[in-house]
């Protein structure tokens, strides 16, 4: 196999048989030591946040294929902390879809002036790019298009299977007494160009609360399990 890229979190291998493998790391996101799902530089690395990611990233999208929901998801090597997934090509340089179901994080930051920290909101929905330099800025269903990203069907296909997937999830996290704020995930073409969800869903891209106290990943991985 022949490593293809080395992101934040995880390596990408390119397989002979024209798969993916994804080696999941022990590095999270966040600043200064601190873990946040929202933030585009590693933060920290916690020894067993690999495995723990994966774990969880191989329950939600067994779950989801049961639901016939699209995913580049094939299977999973828990001891080796891999899982092989389907080649997809992303949308532009790559966007990150964000499900908010509470105004914290980034969003709360934009629109204080508007929204009290906690605030309810209705399986909103918001778009980013996968860009460092410029903080991952967020974008519009029109400038997505205007930019050939993606076009406004997609788009419509990229909001549902957003709300349901993260609905999903949502109701995996309330059996457990426990809240999700707001999640994010990656989607992309498969070779036929139909839009699929890829890369992870772990407790390293959402935000869990049991009342008012935070959930830390791992410590919801465990909780999930349980």
């Amino acid at each position: 196999m022949k490593l293809t890229y080395s992101g934040k979190t995880k390596d990408v291998y390119r397989l002979e048989d024209g798969h993916v493998l994804l080696k999941f790391k022990d590095d999270v996101t966040g600043e200064d030591g601190v873990f946040d799902p929202g933030a585009n530089t590693v933060g920290l690395t916690i020894e067993g946040a690999g495995k723990s990611g994966l774990r969880m990233t191989k329950y939600f999208f067994e779950k989801l294929e049961e639901q016939n929901v699209p995913t580049h998801y094939i299977d999973a090597d828990l001891d080796e902390v891999t899982m092989t997934v389907k080649p997809a090509t992303v949308f532009g340089k790559g966007l990150e879809v964000i499900c908010r179901y509470r105004a914290v994080g980034s969003f709360l930051r934009r629109f204080g002036a508007y929204a009290e920290e906690g605030q309810v909101l209705d399986a909103f929905v918001e778009v980013t790019l996968k860009d460092d330099e410029r903080q991952d800025p967020p974008i519009s269903e029109d400038a997505l298009a205007q930019l050939h990203i993606l076009t406004h069907e997609e788009y419509a296909v990229l909001k549902e299977l957003t709300q349901q997937i993260s609905e999903v999830v949502r109701s995996e996290m309330a059996e457990k007494g426990l809240e999700l704020y707001d999640i994010k995930l990656e989607f992309g073409r498969d070779p036929q160009r139909n839009i699929m969800l890829i890369d992870e869903i772990s407790g390293g891209n959402m935000r869990v609360y049991r009342g008012d106290t935070y959930i830390e990943p791992m410590e919801l991985e465990k909780i999930l399990f349980s």
